[in-house]
């Protein structure tokens, strides 16, 4: 038997006008990918290089790339908040089909659509440049697809169905990944085969529980079975990055904090009061997370350990909050205008880094000159590429903008 459909949810009562603040959101995790953060993480590297002491370069470095195990920074931000904004839109974009009379079935067949759409295409972008088809699913897209169908299932539900859901996938995460604990990785020896060095271990496992371990959990143990019986060239035995297929399922539940906060947005309730609520779910994430931390399920973003969802959906919740505030309560909004050029045309953008950044910057050196990066100096050359390719990229969704060109899966 199919699931029932949920009852239709309530119209708001507020103006229906569009979200600008969720298009700048938006616009500002895309604008921040698709400029390579400013080149600031290899500019930063630079410096350090020549002043390994320096505390402003090391926390520019610490925003601006990826943790490599527990704890995260600015960086580690952008596909929690991918995953956040896709519940928020769910909750207007099936509510104006709804009015369009789509049924039920036609909506849930669209959202399975879209999810083989972009698992698709994340395989496609990671496959970019390979001998063959990368069958890898922890491509934010392909992590987004696995969720989608499952997402709208929850669609139109109450809070109350929301919150137990949301719950239930944190904690059963949890439960998986001590269920499975084994031995982990020895500190002294590390475990080269699963590129995980001794040196590595000892600097960025000390004190995590074996079960949190890098290559070497229940996720990896899935991995190997799930990846291995697709066809591949090579067989698979490791993801570098420490990445798993199932970060889908806690991910699931950054999505419905994401759907929770839409539908408080699409209520007739008073701005300021949305407002509020919003901060003080987000300092509630962040509270939470630290302290399931301190209790023992570390804030590791590459495993989206529970409470690094708690913690990652509070830090996006404030910066929604903070957009929803400027953009759609106190309505300065020219500022914006840059964010909501790429932000209402986040697929393309996101293609195009992923396939054209290094041909850009090829052909910028070719009709500008081989040392164009180097006009500031050497050690910011990685700043000037990044924002030079970055701002082609721009260009290219402002002319679509303006011709309403506007890319939909």
């Amino acid at each position: 038997m199919s699931p029932a459909p949920p009852p239709p949810p309530k119209a708001p009562t507020a103006s229906a006008e569009r979200l600008q603040s969720l298009d700048a959101y938006r616009g500002l995790i895309m604008v921040t990918l698709s400029f390579g953060g400013f080149g600031l993480a290899a500019t930063a590297r630079n410096h350090l290089k020549a002043a390994p002491d320096s505390g402003f370069w090391s926390a520019v470095l610490g925003q601006f790339d990826h943790a490599e195990w527990v704890g995260g920074g600015f960086w580690d931000l952008i596909q929690p908040s991918f995953m956040f904004m896709v519940g928020v839109s769910m909750a207007y974009s099936y509510v104006t089909r709804q009015r369009e009379g789509h049924s039920w079935a036609r909506m849930f067949g669209h959202a399975c659509w879209r999810a083989v759409v972009l698992i698709a295409l994340g395989i496609f972008l990671t496959s970019n440049s390979a001998r063959s088809t990368n069958w890898s699913f922890m491509n934010v897209l392909s992590q987004i697809g696995l969720a989608y169908p499952f997402l709208f299932l929850l669609w139109g539900r109450s809070p109350r169905v929301h919150a137990t859901t949301a719950a239930g996938l944190l904690l059963g995460t949890w439960a998986l990944y001590l269920a499975f604990s084994g031995p982990g990785i020895d500190p002294a020896k590390g475990a080269a085969n699963l590129g995980v060095p001794a040196a590595w271990t000892q600097q960025h496992l000390a004190g995590v529980a074996p079960a949190w371990h890098k290559n070497a959990n229940v996720g990896h143990a899935i991995d190997t079975h799930l990846l291995n019986a697709l066809p591949r060239r090579e067989p698979f035995v490791f993801n570098a990055g420490g990445y798993q297929t199932i970060n889908f399922i806690p991910s699931l539940a950054t999505m419905l904090f994401g759907l929770m906060c839409g539908e408080l947005l699409r209520s007739g309730r008073a701005p300021t009061r949305k407002l509020t609520l919003l901060v003080l779910a987000g300092i509630g994430g962040i509270a939470g997370g630290l302290l399931w931390s301190s209790l023992g399920c570390p804030i590791i973003k590459r495993l989206w350990s529970p409470s690094w969802a708690l913690v990652s959906t509070g830090w996006c919740c404030l910066i929604l909050a903070t957009l929803y505030g400027v953009i759609d309560i106190r309505r300065w909004r020219a500022w914006a205008f840059p964010l909501l050029v790429v932000g209402m045309n986040s697929i393309a953008v996101y293609c195009m880094e992923m396939t054209l950044k290094s041909w850009t910057a090829k052909n910028l050196q070719t009709h500008l000159g081989e040392n164009i990066f180097k006009i500031l100096g050497a050690d910011v050359a990685p700043m000037v590429q990044s924002t030079m390719v970055g701002f082609v990229f721009w260009l290219v969704c402002w002319w679509m903008y303006r011709r309403k060109i506007f890319l939909r899966i």
